[in-house]
């Protein structure tokens, strides 16, 4: 490979834990490796818990000296993160082998191994992740967009109901508004509805969470749209954890086909879990310099955590306000396009104070066919993928 297709070729994030003979040695080969991003590395896998659920991972390479697999440490890192992991030893087993083949292991490798060889392994399981996902891997394989603001009264819950609802009506997409304003969130309120149960509900519920259980916590809405509100007390947001929450979005992945979030204005536990698992944030902004300044901090720390660039779109709220600035100022302030831009709207607060959407209590106004343009440029149409799923065998032979 030519350094001009390795400079396009977009490099993988590897996440490397645990330790056997010889890993160390390799993870320094990766380290310096033109494809590779090693975001982390740590010999337990409690030690790296923040940067697994932080990083934005595209694998995991977990070093066992065991002759079986680490299940332990395999639950461990499944808390806190979906992508794939490939296990690295230094001895290997027939026991391993077998065991690995019964898990959604990626591959496994024995040491030594040239660096290519692994660094086309880490590449294969990328692949066929994605494969999967694409294909739905038998179900459904749930976008999650994240609306999110550093500041209040940007307009954030607002934008999330409304565009949960058009969506579900406009769209067909079968939704879920998450809202996890923990301690104050207004979704429901602002949709007309008075729940029975809450996230804390289900958080709490005893039993394994799964389709059906989370099923049975949501509430409709006449849109279509299912709904899981905040806790009716603040102080039961805290039982709300960051690895029940990653739990309750690979679920829902698997139910809906988009899973909107409300947010607070705060990078706490349960938004840093939220961020590892969206695909699509919304960064809202407006034309006033307090909102843009928290933004840019915002954005400073969204590179701090790794988050990937691609996946952020900056929505200009009221972007029609005539108070002494315009687009291209902000633009110019966040170093970043604008890529949704909202209109101001007094059906807006009308909407609000009747418990509805305005998407559709005013179908025609400006507003709402903004927002339903962003629901529709958040599914752009894709041809079907035709390719059947595919298991990846462990790579257990030395080189």
């Amino acid at each position: 490979m030519t350094d001009t297709q390795t400079a396009e070729r977009a490099r993988v994030r590897v996440y490397a834990s645990g330790t056997c003979d010889g890993f160390d040695k390799l993870v320094g080969s990766l380290a310096n490796h033109p494809e590779i991003e090693l975001v982390g590395a740590s010999t337990q896998v409690g030690e790296g818990a923040a940067a697994l659920a932080g990083g934005h991972l595209d694998a995991v390479l977990h070093a066992t000296r065991s002759a079986s697999l680490p299940a332990d440490d395999l639950a461990a890192i499944r808390e806190h993160t979906r992508a794939p992991i490939l296990i690295v030893a230094s001895s290997g087993s027939s026991r391993m082998l077998e065991e690995a083949l019964e898990t959604d292991i990626a591959d496994v490798l024995l040491l030594p191994q040239l660096v290519e060889n692994v660094v086309f392994a880490i590449r294969k399981a990328t692949h066929t992740m994605r494969r999967v996902q694409a294909s739905g891997g038998g179900g459904r394989n749930g976008k999650i967009v994240t609306v999110f603001s550093p500041k209040g009264g940007t307009g954030k819950t607002v934008t999330a109901t409304n565009l949960a609802s058009a969506l579900a009506k406009y769209e067909g997409r079968k939704t879920l508004l998450l809202d996890l304003d923990l301690q104050f969130g207004d979704a429901a309120i602002m949709l007309g509805i008075e729940p029975e149960k809450t996230i804390y509900d289900l958080v709490v519920a005893p039993g394994e969470l799964d389709t059906e259980k989370l099923a049975g916590y949501t509430t409709k809405h006449p849109a279509g749209l299912d709904v899981l509100p905040a806790p009716l007390r603040p102080e039961d947001a805290e039982l709300v954890t960051e690895a029940k929450l990653g739990r309750l979005l690979e679920v829902a992945r698997e139910s809906y086909d988009c899973i909107v979030v409300d947010t607070s204005p705060f990078f706490h536990g349960p938004m840093l879990a939220t961020l590892d698992r969206t695909d699509e944030l919304l960064l809202l902004t407006a034309l006033d310099v307090p909102t843009l300044k928290n933004l840019r901090l915002a954005l400073q720390t969204l590179e701090l955590l790794s988050f990937p660039k691609q996946r952020v779109r900056i929505v200009l709220n009221r972007a029609n306000s005539k108070v002494g600035m315009k687009q291209n100022e902000v633009e110019s302030a966040l170093g970043m396009k604008v890529r949704f831009e909202v209109p101001s709207d007094r059906a807006v607060p009308l909407a609000v104070n009747r418990g509805k959407p305005v998407v559709l209590d005013e179908e025609n106004a400006d507003v709402s066919r903004a927002i339903r343009q962003m629901a529709k440029n958040l599914f752009p149409v894709e041809e079907d993928a035709a390719k059947k799923q595919r298991r990846l065998l462990p790579a257990f032979a030395r080189s």
